[in-house]
Parts: C-alpha cells; structure tokens; sequence
C-alpha cells in the first residue's frame, strides 16, 4: 500500500474533522463556545452551556464527520483506486484518525478542540461490523450508567474498541483484515484512538482518582473538560 495514500486520507479526516460542530452552532446562537464553561469545542461543554439540544447536534455532528470521511475514503479508493478491501479498511482508520487529530486540534483555533470521543464513535461505525457497534453502545451505556461518569465511559468505550478489533481480527471474525497483513497496521491505529482519548481525558482521569470528577446530575462545583 502507497504511503502516500495514507498520508492522503490523513488529510481528507483533518479537513472533515476541523469542523467543529460546537464552534459552529454556538455562532449560530451567538455565543464563542470556547469562553463558557470548560472552553472545549465538544458534545459535553456545548449541552452544559447551550442545553441538550445542542449537546445532540454536536454529538451528530461531530459524529457524521467521521462517518462523511469513511465513504469518500470508500469511494475514491476502494471504487475509483480499485484498492483491495483489506487496504481500504486500514485507509478508513487512516482517515478516521485524522478525523480526530482535526476534531481535537483544529488549526484556526489554536489548536484546541474537543476531546474527538463523538468523531471516534463515528470512526468505529464507519467500519460497519454490528459486533463493534453494539459492543460500543453497550459497553458506554454500561459503564456510565453504573458510574453515573461520562469521562470513564468514553475511555473504557475507546478501550474497549482497540481491544475487540484486535481480538475479533485474530479469532478470525473481523473482516477484511482477518488474515492479512494490514491487521498489524490496524492494530497500532486503534489503539492510537484509545492512546488519545486517555491523554485528552487525562484531567478527568486525576479527579476520578481524587473523587472529585462530576457525575451525571451533578451539580457543577469547578471546571470539568468534555468530548
């Protein structure tokens, strides 16, 4: 596989992923998303200072932009470049990862996006194996739903889907990559996807240790960063 094509489909998910859904529907309602609450562009910051209608759009959003990059990626190169299959799914990570490399470091905004947890799942849909996204619904659902803690259900979500792509690729249940030599490469960029959910999430990981992190209904006693 060309490296150019990986570097390419890099920069197709940062262009989509430099899109920051919060950013944009806090303009459209005339505020800067980024001086209320924790200052990140993501779902959590924009439903806690717009209201969960806007945490939903920006979840969507930042979500289809992923999914968006994974069908031009599709298109372009498994259809037009005529790429094999097994390629063409290390290329959607490829593209999913710049993705979220936009999302959580968008250029014109110095940098500092969100968190890329929403561009993430949608990364993890565009492989459409049903296995991995209902393992992911479940698996969120659960852990924030016992902890009543967004952050560890994002992390543990992230974890999660390193660990069921490598697994279901060497039982064998995972294609395209089951066999091939493009899974090794699969595996180091997924787990790059849970690598940066943990470093992004790393401020909530010290108030988890210290039981200071907020939890759903909570009341808000200090800054807390989100998706």
């Amino acid at each position: 596989m060309e490296i150019l094509y990986r570097v390419l489909c890099i920069i197709i998910g940062y262009v989509f992923g430099i899109f920051q859904t919060a950013y944009i529907y806090g303009r459209l309602n005339g505020i800067d998303i980024r001086e209320f609450g924790s200052g990140n562009s993501g779902t959590t910051n924009a439903m806690r200072v717009l209201g969960k209608k806007a945490g939903i759009i920006t979840y969507a959003g930042d979500m289809l932009k992923a999914l968006l990059c994974s069908i031009v990626i599709r298109c372009v190169f498994g259809i037009a470049l005529d790429v094999d299959a097994g390629e063409v799914f290390v290329l959607v990570l490829y593209g999913g990862l710049g993705v979220v490399l936009g999302h959580n470091y968008p250029f014109y905004m110095g940098f500092k996006g969100g968190k890329g947890i929403a561009a993430s799942t949608g990364v993890g849909i565009s492989l459409f194996d049903w296995k991995i996204i209902v393992l992911g619904i479940l698996t969120f659902v659960g852990v924030t739903g016992v902890t009543k803690y967004v952050s560890l259900g994002s992390i543990i979500m992230l974890a999660g889907f390193a660990i069921e792509t490598i697994l279901f690729s060497e039982l064998g249940i995972f294609s395209p990559i089951s066999g091939t030599e493009y899974r090794f490469e699969a595996y180091i960029i997924v787990s790059i996807f849970a690598i940066l959910a943990i470093y992004k999430h790393k401020a909530n990981i010290v108030r988890l240790m210290n039981g200071t992190e907020n939890k759903i209904g909570q009341k808000k006693v200090q800054n807390n960063e989100e998706k």
